[in-house]
């Protein structure tokens, strides 16, 4: 290459893609799916759950101030992360699962980037009209109509876009409360720079990004490949039934042509813009969109439905040789979706008992470790503790604590005359301890001694224990 020769550049510009309007039965289901999701997302945050006067009602609320997470009847504390981190496990799991069965099902269906784009290309279709409106209106002019729609269109994509960031923001603080402060300007900052943020990715990964989010911002579609076996159901074209190819001439009959009469309905449909016809890609998404539009041409011309459709890389021979494939159960239910079934299930049913079995009362016991322990004027062996005591009651519960041991020590609790604390409803409290051994006890003059302290509930009568030691003279 010359110095004077400029050099090719190395991203291929974004040609724009009009997915034309399609009817049919997957086309159903992603509307009922964008419904539901959506609904779900703008609702939740809404919904009230009584817990009593001392904690929040709203029933989905992440309080980061207080570190907490409520779920309707559950609450989740810092230390029981593993629920959260079970979650994460069950849904990489059924990620997996789905994508190992039925290919990239999460990507054309439930994906956020998916559903998101649906709605505002349904937008777009409501504002500019179909596929074809569209291409024009893009390769028009600029003129006062285009103007119109062209803002009318990106009005209702920022509005889509503010209402996602706010729904967003409304799940780490009461919803109602905060919806007043913002409308007052009275929210904190953080609140109206987590919404423009939101508002703002919203509005370009579903109206401008769109296809490129899930070409090359999103790892998925390489991952993939090592969830995809010849048994995984995927959308397809038999070009052994379709090829060769040809327009359908009316009253004409070409026995030597194939069903595919090149409309070309299963690219128009497309929303990441790619032939169907050329074999498995990185693009598709599994929307299964062509389907609908292929077979609808099917219904037109006469021919069979299945031109384009789901199935295995397992029954190409079979179906090239006119047999019949297997039946699809026997793809879904595999050794290795088994598997992920399995461990889904696994991982889900642990949690569930764990929740269950998990104790109201959190109990921890810290021996002082400098010094380790004090010789008192009459020669008894003292020891120092710090307790923390949470209660995860929704009301103020008295908690008596008690000491058990092979060998005779007194407790006591500083600043208080008995036995008994009070710890308020949904609180942590500190309090320190003392253990003492009697002059020339074997406590006193051993190295350890192992002992055992008691939370007795007052209420319920529930009980926790720590085993720690008490450090003699004998170090």
């Amino acid at each position: 290459m010359s110095a004077s020769e400029t050099p090719p550049p190395l991203y291929a510009a974004r040609e724009p893609i009009f997915p034309r309007r399609v009817k049919g039965n997957f086309r159903s289901l992603k509307w009922v799916i964008m419904v539901v999701t959506l609904g779900i997302y703008y609702v939740t945050p809404w919904l009230r759950w009584d817990r009593g006067p001392s904690l929040p009602d709203q029933a989905v609320l992440v309080d980061l101030a207080n570190r907490r997470f409520f779920f309707f009847m559950i609450e989740i504390w810092p230390d029981e992360f593993y629920f959260i981190a079970g979650l994460l496990i069950m849904a990489g799991l059924g990620l997996f699962l789905f994508t190992s069965a039925l290919g990239r099902v999460w990507c054309g269906y439930a994906c956020p980037q998916t559903v998101w784009t649906d709605l505002f290309i349904l937008v777009e279709r409501w504002v500019e009209g179909d596929r074809n409106a569209r291409v024009r209106l893009w390769n028009q002019k600029w003129d006062l109509r285009k103007f119109r729609l062209r803002m009318t269109k990106w009005i209702i994509w920022l509005l889509i876009g503010l209402a996602t960031g706010g729904a967003w923001i409304f799940y780490f603080t009461d919803a109602p409360t905060l919806a007043r402060d913002l409308i007052t300007f009275d929210a904190h900052p953080i609140a109206y720079t987590t919404m423009g943020i939101l508002t703002f990715t919203t509005f370009f990964f579903g109206g401008f990004a769109r296809e490129q989010i899930c070409i090359y911002a999103c790892p998925w579609p390489r991952i993939q490949a090592a969830m995809i076996d010849e048994d995984t159901l995927v959308v397809a074209y038999r070009e052994w039934r379709g090829e060769p190819r040809g327009k359908l001439k009316k009253g004409e009959l070409d026995p030597g042509q194939g069903d595919c009469i090149d409309c070309m309905a299963c690219v128009n449909v497309c929303p990441m813009g790619i032939d169907i016809r050329n074999g498995q890609q990185l693009e598709c998404i599994t929307c299964a969109l062509c389907i609908d539009a292929c077979d609808e041409v099917m219904d037109r011309i006469g021919k069979p439905r299945g031109l384009i459709g789901y199935m295995a890389l397992k029954d190409e021979a079979a179906e090239r040789a006119g047999g019949h494939p297997k039946q699809l159960w026997k793809h879904i239910f595999r050794p290795r979706t088994i598997l992920y079934t399995t461990l889904w299930s696994a991982v889900g049913i642990a949690l569930i008992v764990a929740l269950f079995l998990r104790s109201p009362i959190d109990f921890s016991v810290t021996p002082e470790r400098n010094p380790l322990f004090v010789t008192l004027s009459d020669g008894s062996i003292r020891n120092a503790y710090e307790i923390r005591l949470r209660n995860k009651h929704p009301e103020d519960r008295p908690f008596l604590l008690s000491i058990t041991s092979d060998a005779p020590l007194a407790l006591s609790l500083e600043g208080r005359e008995s036995y008994v604390v009070t710890v308020p409803a949904d609180e942590t409290l500190t309090q320190r301890v003392y253990v003492t051994a009697p002059p020339g006890s074997r406590a006193a003059v051993a190295d350890r001694t192992a002992i055992r302290l008691w939370i007795v509930d007052q209420v319920n009568e529930d009980r926790v224990h720590v085993n720690t030691v008490f450090n003699g003279k004998d170090q």
